[in-house]
């Protein structure tokens, strides 16, 4: 009899342990006010590209997160001075500060373009699109260098280093796929947007930041 109710306890314990264990590792959605949701109405709302999403909270959550911010920056020159550093070119405090940033190698900017005379072109095209607008260069800033040895970037700009991580801690709070930018204006003001991006799409914050 003891022994039919040992093996009793021991089966409830163990089946205890698997559900609790299953319900751990269920993956939990969230939108972007951190409000539960279905996996389906996550998937949905994601494949709009409007959204990406990004860790939840927990290694089992997964949550959507907006691909614009607006906000305002409360020292601008500390900014101005740790890229001027690194860069080793003195940056123009009533212009623009526009930032393309490389997070590292990742499933969306992994392997080279597959035509690169036309990606080099297309990577001119926004640098000239925003020199016209902004009277001024963007910045090509990364935190991992990982996948950054392609030849056609090498020919039209060069990639820096985040100094101290500062463009990350400011505005990139998570790695957000491909590429990201932002244009901080005079004021501290800026306009950042998430993941693959654009020109139209720079340009056209560029354009907001400087009128």
């Amino acid at each position: 009899m003891k022994k039919i109710l040992l093996t009793l306890i021991l089966g409830i314990l163990i089946y205890s342990c698997s559900v609790t264990k299953t319900g751990t590792n269920k993956t939990r959605y969230f939108n972007e006010n951190n409000l539960e949701i279905s996996k389906s109405k996550f998937n949905r709302i994601r494949s709009t590209n409007k959204m990406l999403d990004i860790p939840g909270d927990s290694v089992n959550h997964k949550k959507l997160t907006v691909r614009e911010k607006r906000g305002k920056i409360s020292n601008r020159n500390n900014l101005e001075v740790l890229l001027e550093n690194q860069i080793n070119k003195e940056l123009e405090s009533n212009k623009p500060i526009v930032i393309v940033y490389y997070p590292g190698e990742d499933s969306c900017n992994k392997g080279g373009p597959a035509d690169p005379v036309m990606h080099k072109n297309y990577l001119k095209e926004i640098i000239k699109g925003i020199y016209n607008i902004t009277n001024t260069n963007p910045l090509f800033i990364y935190k991992d260098y990982k996948g950054l040895e392609n030849k056609s970037y090498k020919e039209i700009f060069t990639w820096h280093k985040d100094p101290n991580q500062i463009v990350e801690k400011l505005f990139f709070k998570y790695h957000y796929p491909c590429y990201s930018y932002v244009i901080v204006g005079a004021n501290g003001e800026y306009i950042s947007y998430f993941g693959e991006f654009t020109k139209e799409s720079i340009w056209n914050s560029a354009y907001e930041i400087v009128n």
